[in-house]
């Protein structure tokens, strides 16, 4: 059996690389392929963790999900302290899911790091408060990247930034994908989308756009707001649904910003907070679109969930979001507001659109999936081990 160690820290986290690092280790243990794996918590998880696995709490002060909300960061003695559990597990790998997470390891052993994106690099000012966070985020950057044997990335877009920002040789890359929960998927239940609209007192009728994700600054989301006057000036009955959280921890962001623009511009949009997967599928379901204008992304899991429910994307056409959207959305510039809004209209207005692209979007998904992530994880691994 191939031993996989895994730092585990990002597991609590609520989207983003959270989602990403139990959804691919749940697919991983599910796999009989040979390996086995020992998860290493900086404390003790909350959410629960697949059968077959081991885990080793480490105990740090502050958590990685509490050290990741933009305005902290992990102290050195707990630094040393993940360094010193890490170096008591005998293993063949070493996986990091998130270079967000990143600790220098303290043995020389076999070393997977997954950077999912280089969006700190292109926007600094976006995702730092302050320059000093941003030179310790480049310190981290250089060390996983001199200790890594295999770098590990979710889009080819990320791969090739990767090597052209980052200066990582791409033979040393191994681009592997992300996928959704099942609980993302079509629903029928004419009555359960309607009720997922009543509970944000939208209308059956009313055609409804939903934004989910974060909201760091190059997330965009001020430009989406600043659209929807002229959205509403060709489709007066339109909503807006923003979805996600807006209180406690959260990285380095400007909702405050974003509700006050929000609230002088329309009564048309609403923050619905953060949803849990249920309720979010059900309005997903019940949207005409997912609009997603970012700046960049590493992958856009929104975009996928949206799309496994049938539902369209209006896309930025930046990043990776053209190589998960595919032919399931419409594109525009992200910068600028009148793109957006053109390409919103044109969904909301043209006959037989939507249901056009909800059926490409579904088709899309079929190129995507956990077990898929998984399987080319291990290719990974075995690289690692086994360096050409």
């Amino acid at each position: 059996m191939i031993h996989i160690a895994v730092d585990a820290t990002p597991w609590e986290n609520e989207r983003g690389f959270g989602r990403f690092t139990r959804n691919l280790i749940a697919a991983l243990a599910a796999r009989d392929t040979g390996f086995r794996y020992t998860l290493l918590f900086d404390q003790e998880p909350t959410r629960p963790v697949p059968d077959g696995v081991e885990t080793l709490v480490a105990g740090s002060e502050l958590s990685m999900s509490e050290a990741s909300s933009g305005t902290k960061a992990r102290g050195g003695a707990d630094l040393l302290t993940m360094a010193k559990a890490a170096r008591r597990i005998d293993c063949d790998v070493f996986f990091y899911p998130a270079v967000y997470s990143y600790f220098p390891l303290p043995a020389r052993r076999p070393t997977v790091v997954c950077y999912h994106d280089t969006i700190p690099e292109r926007f600094p000012d976006l995702i730092f408060p302050k320059r000093l966070n941003f030179r310790l985020w480049q310190a981290k950057c250089w060390l996983a990247k001199m200790q890594a044997t295999r770098v590990m990335t979710i889009s080819d877009a990320s791969a090739n930034d990767l090597t052209r920002i980052l200066r990582i040789p791409r033979a040393r890359i191994d681009t592997i994908t992300e996928g959704t929960e099942d609980v993302f998927r079509p629903i029928d239940d004419k009555q359960a989308l309607i009720q997922a609209r009543q509970a944000y007192d939208i209308s059956p009728d009313a055609p409804l756009l939903v934004y989910l994700g974060g909201f760091n600054r190059h997330k965009n989301v001020l430009r989406l707001i600043e659209a929807m006057p002229q959205i509403l000036a060709q489709v007066p009955d339109a909503r807006l649904a923003i979805v996600g959280r807006t209180t406690g921890a959260r990285f380095w962001d400007n909702v405050e910003d974003l509700k006050a623009s929000a609230a002088a511009r329309s009564e048309s949009i609403l923050f619905t907070g953060e949803i849990g997967d249920p309720e979010l599928a059900a309005l997903l379901n019940a949207a005409d679109a997912l609009v997603f204008p970012s700046l960049w992304e590493g992958f856009g899991l929104p975009a996928l969930e949206a799309m496994s429910c049938g539902t369209p994307v209006l896309s930025s056409d930046r990043g990776s979001l053209p190589e998960v959207v595919g032919d399931g959305g419409l594109y525009f510039d992200p910068q600028s507001s009148q793109a957006l809004a053109d390409q919103t209209i044109r969904l909301l207005t043209e006959p037989g659109l939507r249901e056009t692209l909800s059926q490409k979007a579904l088709a899309q998904t079929s190129n995507f999936s956990w077990d898929k992530g998984a399987e080319l994880a291990e290719q990974s691994f075995r690289r690692a081990i086994r360096p050409k």
